[in-house]
C-alpha cells in the first residue's frame, strides 16, 4: 500500500469510529426528551384543586387583584396538617402565598348576649319581607345550632323560628318573627343608636364597612378580600367577604354595612377585639336571593 493510500485509509477508519460513537449518544438523547414544565394556573384552577384537595380545618383562601392566591391557615394547622396544606400549595409555586393567622379560625357563636337558644348567643343581623311576613337575616351556624330564638337569656320573649338554614356551603339563616311582632328597619349601633338600611349592596375591595354585634359592639375597618373560602371543622363556605374588622363570640350573625348598605353578616374570623384580628362575611345579596326577601 502506497503512502497515500495508507492515509486515505486512516482517515477513513477515523470517521468511522467518530460515526460509530455519535450514534449511541443520538439514541440516548431521544430516548429521554426533556418535559416541558407546566404552566401557571389560573386563580380558579388553584382554587378547586385547594377546596379538593386541602380542605384542612382552620384554612382559608382568597384570590388577590394580582392574581395570586393568599393561602391563610391558623394556630392549629400544625403537624400532618400543614404538612398536608403545603403537599397541595407547593405545586403552584409563587402563585400561592401563605399566610400564618393569629390564633384559631372559630364562628362567632356563644358569649355577650344578643339571641338566644339554650346555650347559644349570635347576633341579629337584618330585617327582611316577604309577602308582608318579616324574618330577621342571621348566620346559618346559629339556626343550625338551635331553631327557636329569643331576645333575652331567660328565655321569655320568643323572636321566632329558624327557616331554612344553610350551613356549610354557606352561612345563612332566616328567623321567621313569631305573630304579631314588627321589627324596625335599621341595625343597632349598640351605643344607644342605630343605623337606617334601606337597601343591600355587594361591596367592593377596600371599602369601608362598620360591623355590630352585641359581644363587642361597634367596629369599623376595610374590606381586604372577596370571594374567600373558610374551612370550618364542619365544612367549607365559599364567596365570603374578609375584612380587618374585629370581632367576638356572641358576634355571629352580625351585620357587615355602610351607612344605608347592607354588605353581610357575621360568620367567623381570627383574634379579637383587643389584638385586631381577620374577620370573613357572608355576602347578604345572596342570602337575600336564597329566600327571596328584601330588606325591610
Amino acid at each position: 500500500m502506497t503512502s497515500l493510500s495508507l492515509r486515505r485509509a486512516v482517515a477513513t477508519l477515523a470517521t468511522g469510529a467518530l460515526a460509530l460513537t455519535a450514534i449511541p449518544a443520538a439514541n440516548a438523547a431521544s430516548a429521554a426528551p426533556q418535559q416541558t414544565p407546566p404552566g401557571p394556573r389560573t386563580a380558579a384552577a388553584i382554587s378547586a384543586a385547594l377546596t379538593k384537595d386541602a380542605a384542612v380545618p382552620g384554612t382559608a383562601w382568597m384570590t388577590r387583584p394580582d392574581g395570586k392566591v393568599v393561602v391563610s391557615y391558623d394556630s392549629t394547622v400544625i403537624g400532618t396538617k400543614y404538612n398536608s396544606l403545603t403537599k397541595v400549595t407547593k405545586q403552584f409555586g409563587d402563585q400561592v402565598v401563605m399566610e400564618k393567622l393569629p390564633g384559631k379560625l372559630t364562628k362567632y357563636v356563644n358569649g355577650g348576649g344578643g339571641i338566644y337558644s339554650g346555650d347559644w348567643t349570635c347576633s341579629a343581623g337584618f330585617n327582611v319581607q316577604r309577602g308582608g311576613k318579616y324574618f330577621l337575616l342571621t348566620a346559618g351556624h346559629c339556626g343550625k345550632d338551635a331553631a327557636t330564638w329569643y331576645s333575652d337569656e331567660a328565655h321569655r320573649n320568643l323572636v321566632g323560628s329558624v327557616y331554612r338554614p344553610s350551613f356549610p356551603g354557606n352561612d345563612y339563616a332566616v328567623i321567621a318573627y313569631r305573630a304579631g311582632l314588627k321589627p324596625g328597619g335599621s341595625v343597632s349601633l349598640y351605643n344607644g343608636r342605630s343605623q337606617d338600611i334601606v337597601r343591600a349592596a355587594n361591596p367592593g375591595l377596600g371599602q369601608t364597612v362598620y360591623r355590630s354585634g352585641i359581644t363587642s359592639g361597634l367596629h369599623g375597618g376595610k374590606v381586604t378580600g372577596l370571594n374567600a373560602t373558610v374551612i370550618y371543622d364542619e365544612g367549607a363556605v365559599g364567596n365570603l367577604i374578609r375584612t380587618n374588622v374585629c370581632a367576638e363570640p356572641g358576634d355571629s350573625g352580625g351585620p357587615l354595612f355602610y351607612r344605608t348598605y347592607a354588605y353581610g353578616l357575621t360568620s367567623g374570623g381570627t383574634g379579637d377585639c383587643s389584638s385586631g384580628g381577620v374577620t370573613y362575611f357572608q355576602p347578604v345579596i345572596e342570602a337575600m336571593n336564597a329566600y327571596g326577601v328584601t330588606i325591610y
